[in-house]
């Protein structure tokens, strides 16, 4: 249900901006653009400056929300990082929205500069609950001092502020309450959240205030001049407006903010007023946004000085982190430019040199093309944030026709030079987009959906502001005059919104999703070459021919994998010498990122971690392996009387051990597959692939069978996997009639181990037991205690406590086995994609519906 809930929100928050643009529509029904270009020509300059000035002295309180979250959190950070982090953050989050801006940006910089994922997640929540609390207490305390009426024409179920102001208030009180009450952590799904001291709390309360009682100051002093209440009662209103926008959600309050100004200011001019907050907007949001670019850039210069080769380097280091994302939000604004240009009239100054110098079907075609361009950029720009060579390639080309549909549509130098800056900065990023895509995108989330949408629902709202005394006509769609700037904006926006729809439907600029190609007859040769090599037995489940095959350039080393979503699972480490394995695993992570894939390793052994930590990726236990050293096995003594119990009555029922020459396999296959099939259709399950063998006639033929016979009939058989140099022994795929006595499996264990300590191996390897030996600790990590907590009790779903007791009847040594991916927010879907691969059931249809190299 809560899943559900959070994927209806950008569709709420969509809902809630389509109705704040109706009914500011209908609240500035008597006025037309040309009024308001009016109004911000007439704001005087002392006021602008006066704006520009409290700005920069209101972000720079700004940084008290990041200053008070680091020293909580206790980490010994900077003021001048804290500074950098908490500009670029806001900057952004205010212009983006915070889960598309200030959050990333945020992550960005607090983890180069060392905090852990646990320390940014409780820094951004306190950042977070500071700003609401301090709204909510400050918004209460003015609305039940200073109460005002609320216009009928919101339709909320309040009269007056009071009420609001009360509930409000009460909110802001219980939170400072509770981190006076409560000393301990709060833990959420084993997370620890630390509340703030009282102190601290206070102080973010104070910076709060501060942030909200600036910004109120700045946009009153654009509004002053034409208002007839003061400060404090115009305090109230912008509170209001600020209560409404954080409750709404929607990116920067667009609509929902203005719209509540202009219904609670009493003003003979709404559109001076509209006018005023534009100005805001450019003041507060765009200008600060320039420079945070440029900030950002620069810090990521200045962490290399000196030679230039070095600055050109750590110049690519940043553009490889910060700039696809830059970059994505810089073509967003582009298409939001072309398609707010396609709506408005054509500037009036320069109306008479355009009907001198250029055709009028040249003018009407680049206008047109205009807005297909800019609905086809607010698209695009997602595939920039993934890295994608086709998307790069698509914009660029768009930036440079739109260039040139600018200039001849009207004259627009101001936004053919916007669109030549971001085209100029995507030519000298082309190394950073690099992975393979199509024009079908999988995962388009819904806060992209809901930012693409916004801006159209935006143009086609300012269309019809701009056009509004204009009376609609069907003769207006094929209207074509150099004044005809309604007409054309009718066509423009049908052609943006088919554009938006074709491009939904396809779901452009996803990251290209491999196909699995199991591996070719030579591939399958060469590999049996190499694992009959490996003194590991499970490297022989390559000869599956399940899994694709990712061979080292001299084809001495391997990684089998397959793939799952966005997981690409390697199966164990790579096969081969010991000094080819860190190479090959670059390559698999450079093969998996070009398909913007997660790389992922399961069942790795302990000697080969650095290698993966060298990777950056994130380790975690998974179980323990058991293996019994053969030198000591034997029968005799206490702990082996069950043992001997389970060999006493096979023997006493008629049973019988031998062991099938490889070559003599064919000729018992189909009896080997009558007791596979019984044994699936007892245990009521289908054949699994991937981490262990399953009943294949081509694979079986591959190996010795050690069978179980009773008076001349095969009860119970495995094939034996052998690794080089007598290292170890195994069993893989292990199947027994319901005829057999109990025991015969202890009986086919024992007598093949006895055979491999006759033969001379070393190691008997039962396999992995899941999730045991993971130690729980108060400071353990989540996963340790949530993985010991599965094995003790999950028995219920999966038999893990029985399935090490089995193995610990033969007193095995047990070595841990790990999982490498991805940490953060990926892991729980790597998790999830790790569980469908290994249970998804097999089917040979699969296997032979390939036959071709590697994709």
């Amino acid at each position: 249900m809560l899943h559900r809930l959070k994927q209806l929100a950008p569709l709420l928050v969509i809902t809630i901006f389509v109705g704040a643009i109706w009914l500011l529509v209908r609240e500035l029904k008597h006025y037309n653009i040309h009024d308001i270009r009016s109004a911000v020509e007439q704001i005087p300059a002392w006021r602008l400056w006066a704006a520009g000035g409290l700005t920069v002295l209101n972000y720079v309180l700004l940084i008290g929300y990041d200053y008070l979250a680091v020293r909580a959190i206790q980490h010994p950070l900077s003021l001048g990082k804290i500074s950098l982090a908490s500009f670029t953050g806001f900057v952004t989050s205010y212009n983006f929205g915070a889960l598309l801006g200030g959050t990333s940006v945020r992550y960005r910089l607090y983890s180069a500069w060392g905090l852990t994922a646990m320390e940014i997640l409780q820094l951004m929540l306190m950042l977070g609950t500071t700003y609401w609390v301090g709204v909510f207490a400050l918004a209460g305390v003015v609305f039940l001092s200073h109460p005002f009426p609320i216009p009928a024409s919101l339709h909320l179920p309040f009269s007056s502020v009071q009420p609001l102001g009360g509930l409000l208030l009460a909110v802001a009180v219980v939170y400072a309450s509770l981190t006076l009450i409560r000393k301990s952590p709060i833990r959420v799904k084993g997370i620890e959240l630390r509340l703030p001291s009282t102190r601290m709390t206070l102080l973010q309360l104070a910076v709060s205030a501060g942030d909200l009682l600036l910004v109120a100051a700045i946009v009153y002093t654009l509004l002053a001049h034409n208002l007839t209440i003061g400060y404090g009662e115009f305090l109230g209103i912008f509170l209001m407006a600020t209560v409404t926008v954080v409750l709404s959600h929607v990116p920067g309050g667009v609509g929902v903010f203005e719209l509540v100004i202009l219904t609670l200011v009493a003003s003979p001019s709404s559109a001076k007023i509209l006018a005023g907050l534009l100005v805001f907007r450019v003041i507060y949001y765009l200008i600060p946004l320039f420079f945070a670019v440029i900030l950002m850039g620069l810090h990521e210069l200045s962490l290399n000085r000196g030679l230039a080769q070095r600055t050109l380097q750590q110049a690519n280091r940043w553009s490889a982190t910060i700039a696809p994302l830059i970059l994505s939000w810089c073509t967003l604004l582009a298409g939001a430019v072309l398609l707010f240009s396609g709506a408005t009239p054509i500037v009036t100054a320069r109306l008479g040199h355009l009907q001198q110098t250029l055709p009028l079907p040249l003018v009407e075609i680049s206008h047109f093309l205009g807005s297909l361009i800019g609905a086809a950029l607010l698209v695009l720009a997602r595939g920039l944030q993934r890295r994608l060579d086709s998307a790069w390639w698509l914009i660029t080309g768009l930036l440079s026709l739109g260039i040139l549909v600018s200039l001849l549509k009207g004259f627009d130098y101001e936004e053919a030079i916007l669109l030549g800056v971001i085209l100029l900065a995507l030519l000298l990023s082309r190394q950073q987009y690099y992975r393979k895509g199509t024009l079908i995108h999988d995962r388009f989330s819904l806060p992209w959906a809901a930012t693409i949408l916004s801006i159209v629902l935006c143009s086609l709202w300012l269309g019809l502001f701009a056009y509004r005394n204009i009376e609609y006509s069907h003769e207006l769609w094929w209207a074509f005059t150099i004044k005809g700037d309604a007409s054309r904006f009718m066509r423009g926006s049908i052609g943006a919104i088919s554009v938006v729809l074709l491009f939904s439907i396809a779901r452009l600029t996803s990251a290209q999703r491999p196909q699995a190609h199991p591996p070719t007859t030579d591939e399958l040769a060469l590999v049996r070459q190499l694992v009959t090599a490996s003194p590991v037995t499970s490297t022989r489940l390559a000869l599956l021919g399940d899994k694709s095959l990712l061979f080292n350039p001299q084809q001495t080393a391997f990684i089998m994998y397959g793939i799952q979503k966005r997981s690409w699972i390697s199966l164990g480490d790579p096969v081969g010498p010991e000094a080819d394995r860190a190479e090959l695993v670059w390559q698999f992570r450079e093969l998996v990122d070009l398909y913007d894939g997660w790389p992922v390793f399961y069942q790795i052994r302990p000697e080969n971690l650095s290698i993966y930590l060298d990777q950056g990726l994130t380790i975690l236990k998974l179980g323990e392996e058991a293996r019994v050293p053969l030198t000591e096995f034997e029968l005799s003594g206490g702990k082996r009387r069950k043992l001997r119990q389970a060999i006493n009555h096979c023997e006493q029922a008629e049973c019988g051990f031998t062991i099938i020459p490889r070559e003599q396999v064919p000729a018992i296959l189909p009896e080997l597959k009558r007791i596979s099939d019984d044994w699936l259709q007892s245990k009521s399950t289908k054949e699994k692939g991937f981490s262990l063998g399953y009943f294949d006639e081509t694979y079986l033929s591959q190996f010795p069978i050690a069978v179980v016979k009773q008076r001349g009939t095969i009860i119970a058989f495995t094939n034996i996997l052998e690794g080089a140099d007598k290292e170890e022994l195994s069993a893989d795929l292990m199947r027994y009639d319901q005829t057999a006595p109990p025991g015969v499996m202890e009986y086919l264990f024992v007598k093949l181990m006895l055979w491999g300590q006759t033969a001379g191996y070393a190691w008997f390897n039962f396999g992995m037991a899941p999730l045991s030996g993971i130690e729980s600790r108060p400071l353990s990590p989540v996963w340790n205690r949530t993985a010991n907590l599965i094995f003790r009790y999950g028995d219920h779903f999966y038999r893990f406590e029985g399935l090490r007791s089995y193995k610990e009847k033969f007193d095995p040594v047990w070595t841990p086995k790990y999982l490498a991916a991805p940490g953060g927010l990926a892991l729980p879907q790597i998790l999830r994609d790790l569980v469908a691969l290994i249970g998804k059931p097999h089917t040979d249809s699969i296997r032979r519906s390939h036959d071709g190299p590697l994709g």
